[in-house]
């Protein structure tokens, strides 16, 4: 009697804590479900449920120059900024990991340190920077900003490879006649190239999405498409808004599905 007692409670429990877990993600995903449906309304305003089904707005941010010209200019960034940040990234994470000097925790520290600065923080510093600098509103001192918020998840996530990495072989490399350098291009870089994957797939969604310190260092020839959703959401609040917000659903969903692939959710949230 006490063990089916005991068997009864245990299943009641676990009902309840599954019955709470699911009302806990029905609520942060409803508000997605709210947007990608009202993205496909007919109407010149967001409705949910939509009494129709178009995809008109989408093809109205394809046509429309101001959206275009930030989709592309969003790209550009996506590209640049995650090639900068892997390579920057993977360097810096290798030496972290192998090489061994006085301050070594002080300075990871320091380039972790963007994750923790709140963004606007930063924003405002760039911009005063910037403007010392010259190139405020310039596509370089964007690049320049993405870079320093991407980094660190760059860092973050090749260092977890680099660290599950056995030193023992690289050694054996060396060993068998091999340098460092081609030990490290043969033996080391293809064994973290998940992590790279994943913190360039974690650097792109970032540079893609930024808004804060793009609103401070950006200008009108070179707004991203965070800050032209920004601006344009002042001016009307039709579901244009709504379809750019699935399209960086899509992208994150993507981005989500290469990291688990790769090295796997849980290694680096």
């Amino acid at each position: 009697m006490p063990k089916r007692r005991h068997k009864r409670r245990f299943s009641g429990w676990t009902t309840l804590v599954w019955v709470v877990g699911c009302l806990v993600y029905l609520f942060l995903i409803l508000p997605i479900f709210v947007i990608f449906l009202s993205a496909f309304s007919p109407n010149a305003y967001p409705e949910f449920p939509p009494t129709g089904f178009s995809v008109k707005w989408f093809s109205a941010i394809v046509g429309d120059a101001a959206w275009s010209k930030a989709l592309t200019t969003s790209i550009i960034l996506l590209v640049i900024v995650t090639l900068v940040t892997v390579v920057l990234g993977t360097t810096a994470a290798y030496a972290i990991a192998r090489l061994e000097f006085k301050g070594k925790q002080a300075l990871q520290a320091f380039l972790l340190s963007p994750l923790m600065v709140p963004q606007i923080v930063l924003g405002i510093a760039l911009l005063y920077l910037f403007t010392d600098m010259g190139i405020i509103g310039s596509m370089k001192g964007l690049i320049i900003g993405h870079v320093i918020v991407a980094f660190p998840y760059v860092l973050r996530t090749v260092g977890v490879s680099v660290s599950n990495l056995n030193p023992k072989l690289e050694l054996a490399s060396m060993n068998l006649g091999a340098g460092p350098v081609r030990t490290f291009f043969r033996v080391t870089l293809p064994l973290i190239k998940p992590g790279i994957v994943a913190g360039g797939v974690f650097s792109a969604v970032t540079s893609f999405g930024e808004v804060s310190i793009s609103l401070f260092v950006s200008s009108p020839k070179t707004v991203t498409v965070p800050v032209r959703v920004f601006n344009y959401i002042e001016q009307t609040f039709d579901p244009a808004v709504n379809a750019v917000s699935v399209i960086f659903i899509a992208v994150a969903v993507v981005a989500l599905i290469i990291i688990e692939r790769t090295i796997g959710l849980t290694k680096v949230m």
